[in-house]
C-alpha cells in the first residue's frame, strides 16, 4: 500500500503486523506510512522503536537511517531526506557507502524527474549532474539484487539506474543549451559503458546524437569537424576545442581531429590536454609521424624537453622511412639533433672565447672552469629547451641560439683594490663560497657574488681567485686578455671599499680606486658599469642600470681623471693618441712596479710578453717601442724628467707624462689663410712643394734592437753656453735654422760656441708628425660604440704612411702639370704645411754617439723651439738612429 500512496490501509496493515508480532519491517512500515501522512513526530518515534530490532548491528542501523531518509522524501522533505542521507555517508567513510550513494543518486533522480517535467532544464541538470557524481559503480554493478529492500519498500528500478541518470543528465543539459557539457557528459557515459549497455541503448544514443546535429545545422554548422578546422585556421582556439570535442564526444572521432584539437589545445597552452591527443594520433597511425610531431610540440610546451626530444626523434625517423616520396620531402624541413647541437657547441666556443676562463656561479657559489661551464649549460633548462625549440627550424635560427647562449654565459667582473688578505685560487677551489667565514676579502668576494645574483647574473670574475697566481701561461694569458674581458661583461662592478654609506658627489674622484693603475682599463673597457659603496649600496643611491649614463657620475669621473667624455663612456682601444692615454695613468700607482705598464696593454690594443721582475723602465720601454713603431704616433715622444735605459727617447717612468704637452698656438682657418696669403709673397710656391714632397716620402719610425729610427727635421746646434742662473742647468742654445733658445736639464752640457767647437754634434730635433700632410682626412673616427680590432684604430704600417689621395703619387713626375685643379689644391696643402712648420714645436735634444747613433738629452722642461729660417730646412730632414 505505502508504494501506491494508499498511507491509510498502509499504516492500518502496518499496525495489523505489529499485534501479531512487533519486528524490525513492522516499525519501518508503521514510520513510512506514518510519513506518507505527514505524522512526522509519529513516524520517528516509529522509526525509533525499529532501532529495538537492530541487535547492535551498525550494518542495519545505517540502512535503518537511509530508510528513515526515503520516508522522509516521499513526504516531500527533499532537501532534509538527501541532507540525512550525505551526513550519514560523511560519519562513517567505508566500502558500505555505496548504499548511501545508491540512495542520493536515486533521490537526485526522482528530483530531476519531477522538474524536468516542469522543463525546468537547467534546474534538472544540475540534479542529474549530482546523481552521477554519486554514483561510484559501474553500468554492470548488480546493485539491485543486494539492495532489493530499496525495490520491496519503496519499488525502486535499481537496475537501470546507472543509465537512466547519464542519459537524463545528456537530455537536460542538451535542453538547457548547454552544449558543451553535453558532449561532456556523453562522452563520459559512453565511455563508462559496457558493451551490453551500448547495445541497450542503441537508439536511444543515435537520436540524441541527431538531435544533437540538427541544433548545430540549425545554427550554420553541418560539418563539426570542418567548421573546427576553419575555428583553427582563425586561431578562434576556443571555439575549435569545442567543435573538435562535439565530434570526438559523438564518436566520430578520427586522427586527423585528434590532430587538430591537440593543435589548438598547444595554441591555448594546454599542454596535458594537448599531449592526450598527440598520443592518441600515435594509436590510431602509429606508423605516421604527425602524432609525434604534435607529441613534440605539446612536451616542448610543457617543458619536458628531454621526452620531446625524443619524441622529435622518432618523428624524423617515421618521415625518414616513410612509403611516399612527398612525406619524406618533409624531412628537408628539420634539422637533426647532432645538427642542432653542433650549432649550439660552436656559438658556446665563440662566446667563451671573449670571457674568462674560470668564472664563479653565484648560484651555487662555486668556481668553475670553462668544461664545468658547458657542462652546466647543458644540463641546464634553457640549453634543452633551445635544443628542442632549433630542431624545427631548417635555419637553425642562429640569431636566437646567440641569444640564449649569450645570456646564459654573460658575466660581471669586479673592479676593486686590493685590501689586506685577499683570497687567492686555493682558497676558494673546490668549496662554496657562501660558506667560507665572511672575514676580510672573502666577505667581499661574497658580497659581490650575492650582488651580481640578485640582479639576475649567473656567472662572476674577481682578479684575486679566479686566475691562478702560480701559473706564468695563465697569468700571461689573462694580464692581456684582461680589457677584452671587461669589455664584454655583461656588466662591471665597480667596489669602493672606502667610501661610506650615503656619501655625497665627490666620494668617487677621492676614493684610493681611483689612484690605481689598473683601474683605469676597469673602467674604461665595460660597456657597463655600476658603482656600490663600502656597504653594497649603489652610490649616491643612483639606481639607473648603467652608471656610465649618470650625467653627474660621468663628470666626477671626468673631473678626478682627466679623461675626455667621450672616452668614459664609449672607449675604443688603439695608439692613436698616444700621449693623451699615457698621462692618464701617469699618477697612477700599482703593486708591482712593471703592472703600471702592463695595465696599459688593453688601452693600446697590444699583446705583448709578461715579465714580471723585467723592471718598470723596460716594460714601459716595450710597450712603448710597440705603440710608436705600429702606430707612428710619436706624441709617446713628449715627455719631460729620465730617460729610460731601454731607449734615450722614451722615459723611464710613467709620471713623465704628468706635465701637460706642449700645444702650439691654435691658428683658425682665417689664421691659416692670412699665413698662405704672406707665404706666397715671402717664400716661393716651389720651396713649399718641395718641403711637401720631401714630407711625403718619409718613412715611418720604427724600433730594431731598442734602437728608434725616427724621421725627424734636425737641426745642427751651434752653440750651447750655460746661464747666470742660480741652482739650475739651464742653457742657451744657438741651432741653425731656429731662433735662440733656452734648455733645462739635469745632465752636463758641454759648452761651446762657434768660434769654439765641439768635436761632440748636437741636435735639435723635431720629430715628423705625417698628421700635418693632410689634417682634414686623419681626424679621430666617432661612434665609439663596439670594441674594433687594433686594426680599426692604426693601419699597416706602408697604408698609414701613404697619404691618402696624395696628388703628389697620383700625377707622373712627383709634380702635378696638367690640371689646374690638381695643382691648386696641391699648391694649398704645401702652403699650409709651410704654415704649420713656421709654428713654435716642442723639440728634443740629442747628442751624437761615437758610433754614428745619437742619444737623447732629457730635459726637465719642454725645449720649445721655432723656424727662424724656412729654406734651411730640406738640408735638415733626416732619419736619424737613436740609442
Amino acid at each position: 500500500m505505502a508504494r501506491k500512496a494508499d498511507w491509510d490501509r498502509a499504516l492500518d496493515d502496518a499496525l495489523k503486523s505489529i499485534s501479531i508480532q512487533p519486528s524490525l519491517m513492522g516499525c519501518i512500515s508503521k514510520g513510512i506510512a506514518l510519513c506518507g501522512k505527514r505524522q512526522f513526530q509519529d513516524a520517528m518515534k516509529a522509526f525509533d522503536l525499529a532501532f529495538m530490532f537492530v541487535d547492535e548491528d551498525l550494518n542495519k542501523t545505517r540502512l535503518l537511517l537511509l530508510i528513515k531518509a526515503i520516508a522522509l522524501f516521499n513526504a516531500n522533505q527533499h532537501d532534509e531526506a538527501i541532507l540525512r542521507v550525505q551526513e550519514l555517508a560523511t560519519t562513517r567513510p567505508d566500502a558500505t557507502n555505496l548504499a548511501c550513494n545508491i540512495v542520493e543518486a536515486y533521490l537526485h533522480v526522482q528530483l530531476g524527474m519531477n522538474v524536468l517535467d516542469d522543463a525546468r532544464h537547467h534546474e534538472a541538470a544540475g540534479h542529474f549532474i549530482a546523481a552521477v557524481k554519486t554514483i561510484n559503480f559501474s553500468s554492470t554493478s548488480a546493485i539491485h539484487s543486494k539492495y532489493d529492500i530499496f525495490v520491496v519498500l519503496f519499488g525502486w528500478d535499481l537496475k537501470s539506474l546507472w543509465l537512466t541518470a547519464h542519459q537524463h543528465q545528456c537530455r537536460s543539459l542538451f535542453q538547457a543549451g548547454r552544449l558543451e557539457e553535453t558532449v561532456g557528459s556523453y562522452r563520459h557515459m559512453m565511455d563508462g559503458s559496457d558493451e551490453a549497455t551500448k547495445a541497450s541503448c542503441l537508439d536511444w544514443s543515435t537520436a540524441f546524437k541527431q538531435d544533437y546535429s540538427a541544433l548545430h545545422a540549425a545554427t550554420g554548422v553541418t560539418d563539426l569537424a570542418a567548421k573546427g578546422d576553419d575555428a583553427l585556421a582563425a586561431c578562434n582556439y576556443d571555439r575549435a576545442i569545442e567543435l573538435y570535442s562535439a565530434a570526438i564526444n559523438l564518436d566520430l572521432a578520427t586522427d586527423a581531429i585528434f590532430a587538430n584539437r591537440s593543435k589548438a589545445r598547444s595554441g591555448k597552452m594546454l599542454w596535458d590536454d594537448a599531449l592526450l591527443d598527440a598520443q592518441m594520433v600515435i594509436k590510431l597511425t602509429p606508423s605516421s609521424y604527425v602524432g609525434y610531431q604534435l607529441e613534440h610540440a605539446a612536451l616542448h610546451g610543457a617543458q619536458r624537453y628531454d621526452e620531446a626530444i625524443e619524441a622529435f626523434k622518432i618523428m624524423l625517423s617515421r618521415l625518414e622511412n616513410a612509403p611516399d616520396t612527398e612525406t619524406t620531402k618533409l624531412r628537408q624541413q628539420y634539422v637533426n639533433p647532432s645538427e642542432a647541437e653542433s650549432a649550439i657547441q660552436e656559438t658556446i666556443k665563440a662566446q667563451l672565447d671573449d670571457a674568462p676562463h674560470r668564472l664563479l656561479n653565484t648560484f651555487t657559489g662555486r668556481l668553475c672552469d670553462r668544461d664545468a661551464q658547458i657542462d652546466g649549460f647543458k644540463r641546464s633548462t634553457e640549453y634543452k629547451e633551445l635544443l628542442s625549440s632549433t630542431l624545427v627550424h631548417a635555419d637553425l635560427r642562429m640569431e636566437r641560439i646567440q641569444d640564449v647562449v649569450a645570456m646564459y654565459f654573460r658575466y660581471v667582473m669586479l673592479s676593486h683594490r686590493w685590501e689586506g688578505k685577499e683570497p687567492l685560487l686555493h682558497d676558494i677551489q673546490g668549496k662554496v663560497v657562501y660558506d667560507l667565514d665572511p672575514v676580510g676579502g672573502i666577505a667581499k668576494l661574497q658580497s659581490f657574488c650575492a650582488t651580481a645574483r640578485d640582479l639576475g647574473y649567473r656567472w662572476t670574475w674577481i682578479n684575486t681567485c679566479c686566475i691562478d697566481q702560480t701559473n706564468n701561461v695563465e697569468v700571461q694569458q689573462s694580464v692581456n686578455s684582461m680589457f677584452i674581458w671587461y669589455h664584454h661583461s655583461a656588466l662591471t662592478i665597480i667596489y669602493l671599499s672606502d667610501v661610506p654609506p650615503s656619501s655625497q658627489p665627490g666620494a668617487l674622484a677621492s676614493s684610493v680606486w681611483n689612484t690605481r693603475g689598473w683601474t683605469v682599463q676597469e673602467f674604461l673597457a665595460p660597456k657597463f658599469v655600476l658603482f656600490y659603496q663600502k656597504d653594497w649600496s649603489l652610490y649616491l643611491d643612483d639606481r639607473s642600470p648603467n652608471h656610465k649614463d649618470s650625467l653627474a657620475i660621468m663628470q666626477e669621473m671626468g673631473d678626478a681623471t682627466s679623461i675626455d667624455a667621450q672616452a668614459l663612456v664609449s672607449f675604443r682601444p688603439g695608439m692613436r693618441h698616444a700621449r693623451e692615454k699615457l698621462q692618464w695613468v701617469s699618477a697612477r700607482v700599482t703593486t708591482w712596479p712593471e703592472d703600471i705598464a702592463y695595465s696599459l696593454f688593453g688601452i693600446f690594443g697590444v699583446n705583448l710578453p709578461v715579465i714580471y721582475g723585467e723592471k718598470k723602465h723596460k716594460a714601459l720601454g716595450r710597450l712603448l717601442e710597440k705603440v710608436v713603431a705600429q702606430s707612428g704616433d710619436i706624441s709617446a715622444l713628449d715627455w719631460v724628467g729620465q730617460s729610460s735605459e731601454f731607449n734615450s727617447c722614451l722615459p723611464a717612468d710613467i709620471t713623465s707624462y704628468k706635465a701637460l704637452p706642449y700645444t702650439p698656438p691654435s691658428l683658425s682657418e682665417g689664421d691659416i689663410q692670412t699665413s698662405i696669403s704672406l707665404l706666397q709673397q715671402t717664400v716661393a710656391v716651389d720651396l713649399a712643394l718641395k718641403l711637401y714632397a720631401l714630407f711625403d716620402d718619409l718613412k715611418a719610425p720604427r724600433f730594431a734592437d731598442c734602437r728608434l729610427h725616427l724621421p725627424c727635421i734636425a737641426f745642427r746646434v751651434t752653440a750651447i753656453e750655460r746661464s747666470r742662473a742660480q741652482d739650475q742647468e739651464i742653457y742657451e742654445v744657438k741651432a741653425d735654422g731656429l731662433h735662440d733658445l733656452l734648455i733645462t736639464t739635469k745632465d752636463k752640457l758641454i759648452q761651446f760656441s762657434s768660434p769654439r767647437p765641439t768635436k761632440q754634434t748636437f741636435l735639435l730635433v723635431r720629430p715628423w708628425n705625417r698628421y700635418l700632410l693632410d689634417l682634414p682626412d686623419f681626424a679621430e673616427p666617432s661612434g665609439l660604440a663596439e670594441l674594433p680590432d687594433v686594426a680599426d684604430d692604426t693601419q699597416s704600417e706602408d697604408g698609414y704612411w701613404s697619404a691618402p689621395g696624395s696628388p703628389l703619387q697620383d700625377s707622373p713626375g712627383g709634380f702635378p702639370e696638367t690640371q689646374e685643379s690638381v695643382d691648386s689644391e696641391l699648391s694649398d696643402r704645401a702652403l699650409r704645411l709651410t704654415a704649420y712648420l713656421e709654428q713654435p714645436f716642442g723639440a728634443f735634444l740629442l747628442a751624437h754617439q761615437r758610433g754614428g747613433e745619437y742619444k737623447r738629452i732629457a730635459s726637465d722642461h719642454v725645449i720649445i723651439a721655432q723656424v727662424r729660417d724656412l729654406s734651411s730646412i730640406p738640408d735638415m730632414v733626416k732619419t736619424l738612429e737613436i740609442l
